[in-house]
């Protein structure tokens, strides 16, 4: 007898999978009515409920999840786009009586990882049923191991691996949108500060060859779309002061703009966060430059803290690309046995959102 699943029920009962999620976990988030007539229809197909835990316990699973992610455990904590992929994973009614385990990968588990995995014995499976992995360099050692142990998984951002379930944006398209709306502006004397091309501490200037070696993702494609709208504009690589902070932090951040507004005549910064772009307001303020009266600034991100602010910046759904991978992740668990379900990208649009931090150039 075929097993009857959560998608089942939802197309029965004329309803989201979500809201079948919602009927057994979050039952306030539906109306009494709504939720009874899910529960009625459960009933008639033999549905026995999203009990993640009970099905694991039944197959020998351990009933966790674990999110992988670069840098020390703090900055789960404080890097916004961490907060929104643990906001994410909390927004899954079905995930909620599942352990999430967090796995940071810093320099030093980078290099135990790559270790490990050269004897093919990096310890996952046991620990988790399933991974969301966020935002990790090209070809990390962590993520090779997880395709050798065949455990389920989906990718937030990066890396880009062919053939595996991946939620991220056009970040090389939304990066020409952002440094385009500075070119309409009729800006042409552009820094740009980027977080890091390379897990590998260096912080500063950066040359072309730097960039085309870059192994972190999100900032090479955003790079790349800076760098082709410019030359769309008429300017080189070298008619750009791109500074590599070396880390997520405002720190880094206050540091790279620092360095790029007292050693460059710039009228215009596109940073490749929100939390750079606001750090170098910060800075600028400290330096008497009045945005944007003298320096245009726009991010990339539209965090919380973007509004108050008042910043240009690209937006893009956080929260809501995190909901969608643990989405897919439960899919690849609450699979029946043998079955295999075909990989699938998501690509979630991204906005520009103009606000008080850019002007037209002045003189």
């Amino acid at each position: 007898m075929a097993t009857v699943s959560m998608k089942d029920v939802a197309l029965a009962a004329g309803v989201s999978q979500p809201a079948v999620s919602y009927a057994y976990n979050r039952p306030a988030k539906l109306s009494e009515a709504q939720r009874k007539h899910i529960l009625e229809v459960a009933a008639k197909l033999g549905y026995p409920g999203p009990n993640v835990m009970g099905r694991s316990l039944r197959s020998g699973k351990v009933g966790a999840i674990g999110l992988m992610m670069m840098d020390k455990l703090s900055v789960a904590f404080a890097d916004p786009s961490a907060i929104a992929v643990l906001r994410g994973i909390s927004e899954i009614g079905e995930l909620e009586n599942v352990a999430l385990t967090l796995f940071p990968l810093n320099n030093k588990r980078l290099e135990s990882a790559k270790e490990a995995t050269n004897e093919g014995s990096l310890a996952l499976r046991g620990l988790v049923d399933g991974l969301i992995i966020s935002t990790l360099p090209d070809n990390h050692p962590a993520v090779l191991a997880t395709l050798k142990q065949k455990l389920p998984f989906v990718i937030i951002d990066s890396p880009l691996v062919d053939g595996t379930f991946f939620v991220g944006i056009d970040d090389r398209g939304a990066a020409r949108t952002q440094i385009q709306h500075l070119l309409d502006l009729g800006h042409r004397k552009i820094g740009i500060i980027i977080d890091r091309l390379n897990p590998d501490g260096y912080r500063g200037p950066i040359n072309e060859q730097r960039f085309r070696t870059a192994s972190e993702r999100i900032v090479r494609e955003r790079l790349t779309g800076y760098v082709e709208a410019a030359e769309a504009a008429g300017l080189g690589f070298d008619d750009l002061c791109v500074i590599e902070a070396g880390g997520l932090d405002s720190t880094s951040g206050q540091t790279a703009a620092f360095t790029l507004l007292t050693s460059n005549d710039v009228t215009a910064v596109v940073a490749c966060s929100d939390v750079m772009a606001m750090a170098c307001m910060k800075t600028a303020d400290a330096l008497q430059r009045p945005v944007p009266q003298t320096l245009s600034v726009i991010g990339f991100d539209d965090i919380p803290e973007a509004v108050q602010a008042g910043l240009t910046t690209i937006g893009q759904p956080m929260v809501e690309k995190a909901v969608f991978a643990a989405q897919m992740l439960t899919e690849q668990l609450n699979a029946p046995a043998g079955v295999h379900l075909e990989p699938r990208q998501k690509i979630f649009p991204t906005r520009l959102i103009v606000r008080h931090s850019t002007a037209r150039v002045t003189g």
